[in-house]
């Protein structure tokens, strides 16, 4: 039989442990019912300041029908050390040496943090914290209409690092996203400025420092806080549709800048070598001239010399020069003819041979040079010769 059963021995059987105190309330006799929430507090209390050395007190008479309170006092305290000990804990962290802590405080900005162990006050203080090192890439890729009404196919990357961490937090609500619509809007205004050609062959390099710079001043005139490191013009190139009539115009290019560049290299090995001939030409004749005109003064100085001595004896001077020129004419020619005088017949004298006998040594007969010696006495050796051939005819004829 369940305790609460009419009839039943309910009152020994109550749960709750209130038997007695419920037949002590007039208006309930003994019926039961559910058990006071009051009452089961009650002794939760007794229980804990017994357990942290209260001491509970009874208050007012009867059987227990009035109410008792503990003391509370060191609970409550013990309770606020602890949520004191737990809040003060919560507001502990650590910042990265690659981090910065942008903190706020009831909403408001306070400051920037930096690495090390830091304490702000909980559910007081907001701390967010951003990694200022991290290199992030973006990548934007897009149909552009150049300056000379073509259409491009641009892909570009853009890196980035965030040099203001609050800017980053507090200004914009979408840095990233900013990032994305300024890259976008930066491109599309240095390729509308640009020519196709100069896009797709060697004005990439300049094509993406003008988009760095144009984005950079973007991001500061957003407060975003955000440094691009660097843009590169990944890819380049006319619509599919149409890029094999492309890619023949750009190997026509290149094929003229290449025939550009060996005819270049010809003219400049070509010129240089020229010029070179030319000016050796003009210093040979430079050199000529100076030759020329200083043998006509030497010959000049040496006729006005050569007058005053045959002013002074011609004889001698006449003979002289005579003797030099036949030097001069003799002097390579190793055959002499002499027409004998009183005779019919020629006379060949071999001089060279004469010369060998006279002195015993080999003369080479191209550069062969008679000294003034050697004339005498090839020349009395002939006129030794005439006389022995006049005598031996005058004998004949007797």
């Amino acid at each position: 039989m369940a305790w609460n059963e009419p009839g039943g021995n309910g009152d020994n059987q109550d749960p709750w442990g209130g038997g007695d105190n419920r037949n002590n309330k007039g208006n309930r006799g003994k019926d039961q019912g559910p058990p006071d929430l009051d009452e089961a507090l009650r002794k939760l209390q007794d229980r804990l300041n017994d357990l942290f050395g209260g001491s509970g007190k009874k208050r007012g008479g009867g059987d227990g029908g009035g109410s008792s309170t503990g003391s509370g006092g060191p609970f409550i305290l013990v309770v606020l050390a602890v949520a004191m000990l737990a809040w003060g804990g919560m507001g502990f962290y650590t910042v990265d040496q690659q981090e910065r802590g942008v903190v706020l405080r009831l909403g408001k900005f306070l400051e920037t943090v930096g690495p090390g162990l830091q304490w702000n006050p909980p559910m007081i203080d907001d701390v967010m914290v951003v990694n200022t090192t991290r290199v992030r890439s973006h990548e934007h890729q897009a149909l552009m209409l150049t300056e000379d009404e073509n259409i491009v196919d641009v892909a570009m990357a853009a890196q980035y690092v965030v040099a203001d961490p609050k800017g980053y937090k507090l200004s914009v609500r979408d840095p990233d996203g900013s990032l994305s619509n300024a890259a976008e809007s930066a491109l599309r205004h240095v390729v509308g400025s640009s020519e196709m050609h100069s896009i797709l062959t060697e004005g990439r390099e300049a094509l993406a420092i003008q988009v760095q710079e144009r984005l950079q001043r973007y991001m500061l005139d957003y407060n975003t806080g955000i440094s691009i490191t660097q843009v590169n013009i990944k890819n380049a190139q006319a619509p599919s549709q149409v890029q094999d009539a492309f890619d023949d115009v750009i190997k026509a290019r290149e094929d003229e800048q290449r025939v550009k560049n060996e005819a270049q290299t010809y003219a400049n090995g070509i010129v240089p070598e020229a010029r070179g001939k030319a000016q050796r030409m003009l210093e040979e004749a430079s050199a000529y001239r100076q030759q020329v005109v200083s043998k006509a003064e030497g010959e000049s100085s040496r006729f006005s010399a050569l007058q005053a001595e045959y002013a002074k004896a011609p004889k001698v001077t006449r003979e002289r020069l005579y003797l030099d020129s036949m030097q001069e004419v003799l002097a390579s020619n190793p055959k002499v003819l002499i027409d004998v005088e009183g005779g019919n017949n020629m006379m060949y004298l071999p001089v060279d041979k004469l010369i060998q006998n006279s002195q015993s040594a080999t003369v080479n007969q191209r550069n062969l040079r008679l000294d003034e010696q050697s004339l005498r006495d090839v020349t009395n050796q002939v006129v030794d010769q005439i006389k022995q051939n006049q005598t031996t005819t005058r004998r004949e004829g007797r």
